[in-house]
Protein backbone atom coordinates (compact mmCIF):
# COMPACT_ATOMS: atom_id res chain seq x y z
CA UNK A 1 0.00 0.00 0.00
CA UNK A 2 3.11 2.12 0.60
CA UNK A 3 3.75 2.55 -3.30
CA UNK A 4 0.19 3.66 -4.08
CA UNK A 5 0.32 6.79 -1.42
CA UNK A 6 0.57 9.66 -3.73
CA UNK A 7 -2.94 8.16 -5.63
CA UNK A 8 -4.29 7.67 -1.96
CA UNK A 9 -3.39 11.40 -1.03
CA UNK A 10 -4.61 12.61 -4.37
CA UNK A 11 -8.17 10.69 -3.88
CA UNK A 12 -8.28 12.29 -0.07
CA UNK A 13 -8.19 15.62 -1.94
CA UNK A 14 -12.15 14.77 -3.09
CA UNK A 15 -13.14 12.47 -0.86
CA UNK A 16 -11.98 10.96 2.43
CA UNK A 17 -11.20 7.08 2.38
CA UNK A 18 -11.56 4.83 5.31
CA UNK A 19 -8.33 2.49 6.38
CA UNK A 20 -10.75 -0.26 4.92
CA UNK A 21 -11.87 1.35 1.67
CA UNK A 22 -7.78 2.70 1.03
CA UNK A 23 -7.16 -1.21 1.39
CA UNK A 24 -9.20 -2.31 -1.27
CA UNK A 25 -8.42 0.57 -3.73
CA UNK A 26 -4.86 -1.28 -2.84
CA UNK A 27 -6.24 -4.74 -3.68
CA UNK A 28 -7.42 -3.54 -7.37
CA UNK A 29 -4.76 -1.46 -8.49
CA UNK A 30 -1.29 -2.04 -10.07
CA UNK A 31 1.71 -0.14 -9.90
CA UNK A 32 3.96 -0.20 -12.85
CA UNK A 33 7.53 0.65 -13.95
CA UNK A 34 7.96 1.91 -17.64
CA UNK A 35 11.46 3.03 -19.26
CA UNK A 36 12.07 6.32 -20.80
CA UNK A 37 10.52 6.06 -24.73
CA UNK A 38 8.77 3.28 -23.57
CA UNK A 39 4.72 2.95 -24.58
CA UNK A 40 1.81 2.98 -22.42
CA UNK A 41 -0.44 2.73 -25.23
CA UNK A 42 -0.07 2.69 -28.76
CA UNK A 43 -2.57 4.08 -31.30
CA UNK A 44 -4.59 1.00 -32.37
CA UNK A 45 -4.55 -0.64 -29.56
CA UNK A 46 -7.85 -1.04 -26.57
CA UNK A 47 -6.45 1.22 -24.08
CA UNK A 48 -7.01 -1.45 -20.84
CA UNK A 49 -5.77 0.63 -17.92
CA UNK A 50 -6.12 4.31 -16.35
CA UNK A 51 -3.21 5.43 -14.95
CA UNK A 52 -2.15 7.77 -12.30
CA UNK A 53 1.68 9.31 -12.31
CA UNK A 54 3.23 8.40 -9.38
CA UNK A 55 6.82 9.39 -11.05
CA UNK A 56 7.70 10.76 -14.49
CA UNK A 57 6.70 12.52 -17.51
CA UNK A 58 4.48 10.78 -20.60
CA UNK A 59 3.03 12.45 -23.46
CA UNK A 60 -0.03 11.46 -25.62
CA UNK A 61 0.07 11.76 -29.13
CA UNK A 62 -1.55 10.83 -32.42
CA UNK A 63 -0.12 10.11 -35.74
CA UNK A 64 -1.83 11.39 -39.03
CA UNK A 65 -1.81 9.56 -42.05
CA UNK A 66 0.81 11.77 -43.45
CA UNK A 67 3.05 10.52 -40.16
CA UNK A 68 2.60 13.72 -38.67
CA UNK A 69 2.95 13.65 -34.97
CA UNK A 70 0.42 16.15 -32.92
CA UNK A 71 0.48 16.07 -29.20
CA UNK A 72 -2.62 15.70 -27.28
CA UNK A 73 -1.38 16.74 -23.84
CA UNK A 74 1.14 16.05 -20.94
CA UNK A 75 1.49 14.42 -17.69
CA UNK A 76 3.71 14.55 -14.72
CA UNK A 77 2.96 13.43 -10.96
CA UNK A 78 -0.43 13.61 -9.49
CA UNK A 79 -2.01 13.73 -13.20
CA UNK A 80 -3.81 10.98 -14.62
CA UNK A 81 -3.48 9.29 -18.05
CA UNK A 82 -5.98 7.67 -20.78
CA UNK A 83 -7.30 7.54 -23.98
CA UNK A 84 -10.65 8.47 -22.49
CA UNK A 85 -12.87 7.02 -25.38
CA UNK A 86 -10.99 3.57 -25.76
CA UNK A 87 -10.89 2.86 -22.36
CA UNK A 88 -14.84 3.32 -21.65
CA UNK A 89 -15.67 1.91 -25.03
CA UNK A 90 -13.40 -0.94 -25.94
CA UNK A 91 -12.52 1.10 -29.17
CA UNK A 92 -8.87 1.22 -30.94
CA UNK A 93 -7.35 3.69 -29.46
CA UNK A 94 -6.31 7.41 -31.27
CA UNK A 95 -3.65 8.28 -29.38
CA UNK A 96 -0.58 6.76 -28.42
CA UNK A 97 0.77 7.25 -24.58
CA UNK A 98 4.74 7.08 -24.56
CA UNK A 99 7.25 8.18 -21.46
CA UNK A 100 9.48 10.73 -21.75
CA UNK A 101 11.30 9.71 -18.34
CA UNK A 102 11.02 7.06 -16.52
CA UNK A 103 7.73 6.20 -14.82
CA UNK A 104 6.10 4.57 -12.19
CA UNK A 105 2.15 4.35 -12.70
CA UNK A 106 -0.58 3.35 -10.68
CA UNK A 107 -3.32 1.67 -12.83
CA UNK A 108 -6.70 0.27 -12.71
CA UNK A 109 -7.55 -1.85 -14.88
CA UNK A 110 -11.43 -1.12 -16.40
CA UNK A 111 -12.80 -4.10 -14.76
CA UNK A 112 -11.63 -3.27 -11.68
CA UNK A 113 -12.61 0.52 -11.92
CA UNK A 114 -16.42 -0.71 -12.00
CA UNK A 115 -15.24 -3.40 -9.10
CA UNK A 116 -13.95 0.13 -7.16
CA UNK A 117 -17.57 2.09 -8.14
CA UNK A 118 -19.10 -0.74 -6.15
CA UNK A 119 -17.24 -1.64 -3.27
CA UNK A 120 -16.20 2.23 -2.54
CA UNK A 121 -19.02 4.18 -4.46
CA UNK A 122 -17.72 7.51 -3.48
CA UNK A 123 -14.52 7.26 -5.86
CA UNK A 124 -17.60 7.72 -8.77
CA UNK A 125 -17.88 11.38 -7.48
CA UNK A 126 -13.56 11.83 -7.35
CA UNK A 127 -14.33 10.66 -11.22
CA UNK A 128 -16.91 12.47 -11.87
CA UNK A 129 -15.55 15.51 -10.83
CA UNK A 130 -11.80 14.84 -12.38
CA UNK A 131 -14.15 14.41 -15.62
CA UNK A 132 -15.29 17.53 -15.35
CA UNK A 133 -12.59 19.28 -14.82
CA UNK A 134 -10.91 17.57 -17.64
CA UNK A 135 -13.62 18.53 -19.83
CA UNK A 136 -13.63 22.00 -18.75
CA UNK A 137 -9.72 22.78 -19.29
CA UNK A 138 -10.49 20.62 -22.69
CA UNK A 139 -12.91 23.23 -23.78
CA UNK A 140 -10.91 26.46 -22.69
CA UNK A 141 -8.15 25.07 -24.94
CA UNK A 142 -10.04 24.94 -28.02
CA UNK A 143 -11.31 28.17 -27.26
CA UNK A 144 -7.58 30.00 -26.40
CA UNK A 145 -6.25 27.52 -29.52
CA UNK A 146 -8.89 29.73 -31.72
CA UNK A 147 -8.61 32.84 -30.30
CA UNK A 148 -5.01 33.18 -29.25
CA UNK A 149 -1.97 34.41 -31.00
CA UNK A 150 0.29 31.90 -30.82
CA UNK A 151 2.63 34.27 -28.33
CA UNK A 152 0.22 34.42 -25.96
CA UNK A 153 -1.05 30.22 -26.10
CA UNK A 154 2.98 30.24 -25.26
CA UNK A 155 3.27 32.31 -22.56
CA UNK A 156 -0.34 30.64 -20.86
CA UNK A 157 1.70 27.33 -21.47
CA UNK A 158 4.38 28.41 -19.71
CA UNK A 159 2.63 30.14 -17.08
CA UNK A 160 0.55 27.38 -16.23
CA UNK A 161 3.18 24.31 -16.75
CA UNK A 162 6.19 25.64 -15.42
CA UNK A 163 7.50 22.15 -14.28
CA UNK A 164 6.36 20.72 -18.17
CA UNK A 165 8.01 23.32 -19.86
CA UNK A 166 11.14 22.31 -18.28
CA UNK A 167 11.22 18.71 -18.41
CA UNK A 168 9.58 18.36 -21.99
CA UNK A 169 11.48 18.45 -25.48
CA UNK A 170 10.64 22.21 -27.04
CA UNK A 171 9.92 20.52 -30.14
CA UNK A 172 6.90 18.41 -28.56
CA UNK A 173 5.74 21.96 -26.60
CA UNK A 174 5.65 23.26 -30.08
CA UNK A 175 3.25 20.24 -31.63
CA UNK A 176 0.98 21.05 -28.06
CA UNK A 177 1.02 24.45 -28.73
CA UNK A 178 0.09 23.89 -32.64
CA UNK A 179 3.19 25.78 -34.07
CA UNK A 180 6.64 24.71 -35.65
CA UNK A 181 9.71 24.19 -33.50
CA UNK A 182 11.49 27.27 -35.18
CA UNK A 183 8.50 29.50 -34.36
CA UNK A 184 8.45 28.37 -30.53
CA UNK A 185 11.93 29.51 -30.83
CA UNK A 186 11.03 32.94 -32.13
CA UNK A 187 8.77 33.61 -29.62
CA UNK A 188 10.74 32.22 -26.72
CA UNK A 189 13.50 34.74 -27.78
CA UNK A 190 11.09 37.13 -28.02
CA UNK A 191 9.61 36.75 -24.50
CA UNK A 192 13.09 37.31 -22.90
CA UNK A 193 13.26 40.44 -24.46
CA UNK A 194 9.71 41.87 -23.57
Amino acid sequence: MQEIKPLIAYINHFVVMSPEEEFILSQHVTVRNYLKKQYVLQQGDICTHESFVIKGCLNTFFVNSEGDNFVGSFAVENWWVVDLESFINQTPADFNIQCLENCTLAQISRQNSQLLYEKIPKLERVFRMMLQQAFCFSQKRIVNNLSKAAKDRYLDFKNQFPEIERRVPQYLIASYLGITREFLSKIKAQTIFD
